[in-house]
C-alpha cells in the first residue's frame, strides 16, 4: 500500500495546529444530475441509513435515486444564491471568522479549514490541505451541537478512513458534542432576544431539530436526550415557562417512526389550540441550509398559516454571528489546552541528522 504523505514536507518546519470544522455537505448545483450524485453518496453511508445493505441497495438504486433527485433539485433552487449553496458559503464564512478569532491569540500557529462530509470540499482533501501547511496536531470540530451517529459519528468514520491511508498520523482531538456548552446556549439565547427586540414575542417558541429514526434512540444514540437538554437550557436562559415553548423534530424520511413530535404535524395542530403566532428556531443547525430556509421558512410556514395561524416567523441559524464564533472559539480553546506549538530546534535536528549519517 502506498501511504499518503505531506507535500514538500520539511523536518525543520515548525509544527502547527489544525482545526477542521465540518458540516454535512451540499450538491454542486440545484440540478437533477448533481442531486443524484450527492444523494447517492449521502444515502449510501451505513451510518445514515441502518438497513441491510443488499436490501437498501435495491431500494436506493431502484426507487429513491430515480424519484428524489428531481424533487430535491426543485427545493434547492428555491434557496440557491449567486454564491451557491447557503450551507457551503455559511460554513466557509464560519471557518474564516474562526480563523480570525484564533489568530488574535495564536497568530498563524493555529490554522482553520472547513470540510463537508459529502460532496465538494471532502474531509480527506481538506485535511491534506492542513497537513501540507505544516500541522502536526489536529482538532476536528463537527458543527453538530448534539451528537448523532448519522452526523458526528459519520464524520469520525471519514477521518478514520483517511488516517488509515496516511504514513504519519497527527495527535487528534475530536469534539463529539457541545449541546450544553454555556457559550453555545448564550449565543442561541442572544439570537432569540435580538429577534424579540425587533419583532416582538409570539404565543409559542418552537425549537425544531432534525429528526432521526426512533429506533436509533432505543439503540443508544444520545441525540434525542441532548436535543431536549439544549431546549431546557435555552428556555431557562430566556426565562420561558414550560407552556411557552415546544421541542419538535423535522425532516423525517421513510415510513418507520421517527423522533416525535413532528414539527409539521405540530404546526398544523397549534391554531386549533388557540396558538395563533409562533416563532421557530433550529438549535441543532449551526448554519442555514435547505432544511431551515425551505422546510422551516417556507413549507412549514404554509402548514401553519393554512391551519389558521396568523403570524409565523423563522429565527435564522447562528451562522457566522459574533456570538456563535465566540462559542466555537471557546470550544477550540478548551481543546488547545496543553497544545502550545513547540518551537523548532534546528541544532538538535542537525545533530540527529549527523548521527544518522555517521551510523550509516
Amino acid at each position: 500500500m502506498q501511504y499518503r504523505g505531506h507535500r514538500d514536507y520539511d523536518h525543520r518546519q515548525t509544527p502547527k495546529i489544525g482545526v477542521l470544522v465540518t458540516n454535512l455537505g451540499t450538491p454542486d448545483a440545484p440540478e437533477k444530475r448533481a442531486l443524484r450524485r450527492y444523494l447517492k453518496e449521502f444515502l449510501s453511508d451505513p451510518r445514515v441509513v441502518e438497513v441491510p445493505r443488499l436490501l437498501w441497495f435495491m431500494i436506493l438504486h431502484g426507487v429513491i435515486l430515480n424519484l428524489r433527485p428531481a424533487r430535491s433539485a426543485k427545493a434547492y433552487r428555491a434557496v440557491w444564491t449567486d454564491a451557491g449553496s447557503p450551507l457551503l458559503w455559511h460554513t466557509q464564512a464560519q471557518a474564516q471568522a474562526l480563523q480570525q478569532a484564533l489568530a488574535e491569540r495564536h497568530g498563524q500557529d493555529v490554522l482553520v479549514e472547513f470540510a463537508m462530509r459529502y460532496g465538494s470540499h471532502p474531509i480527506s482533501a481538506q485535511m491534506q490541505s492542513l497537513f501540507d501547511r505544516g500541522i502536526q496536531r489536529l482538532i476536528v470540530l463537527p458543527l453538530y451541537p448534539q451528537y448523532s451517529g448519522p452526523t458526528t459519528g459519520s464524520t469520525f468514520d471519514a477521518v478514520a478512513a483517511d488516517f488509515r491511508q496516511r504514513r504519519w498520523l497527527p495527535e487528534l482531538r475530536f469534539v463529539a458534542q457541545y449541546h450544553d456548552h454555556p457559550e453555545y446556549i448564550r449565543a442561541l439565547a442572544d439570537s432569540v432576544r435580538a429577534h424579540w427586540q425587533s419583532q416582538g414575542r409570539s404565543d409559542r417558541l418552537i425549537m425544531s431539530y432534525h429528526g432521526e429514526p426512533e429506533r436509533y434512540l432505543h439503540n443508544g444514540d444520545p441525540y434525542h436526550c441532548q436535543c431536549h437538554k439544549t431546549s431546557r437550557l435555552l428556555a431557562e436562559a430566556l426565562e420561558l415557562r414550560e407552556d411557552e415553548y415546544l421541542t419538535c423534530f423535522q425532516s423525517r424520511f421513510g415510513r418507520e417512526p421517527w423522533l416525535q413530535p413532528y414539527t409539521d404535524e405540530t404546526l398544523k395542530s397549534l391554531p386549533a389550540q388557540g396558538v395563533k403566532s409562533v416563532q421557530v428556531v433550529c438549535p441543532g443547525f449551526s448554519a442555514d441550509c435547505l432544511e431551515t430556509i425551505e422546510e422551516i421558512g417556507i413549507e412549514n410556514r404554509d402548514y401553519f398559516m393554512e391551519a389558521g395561524g396568523e403570524r409565523y416567523e423563522y429565527i435564522p441559524c447562528l451562522n457566522s454571528d459574533t456570538g456563535h464564533i465566540q462559542a466555537l472559539a471557546a470550544l477550540v480553546e478548551e481543546q488547545l489546552q496543553g497544545w502550545s506549538p513547540k518551537p523548532f530546534d534546528g541544532d538538535a535536528t542537525q545533530a540527529r541528522a549527523r548521527n544518522i549519517g555517521s551510523a550509516n
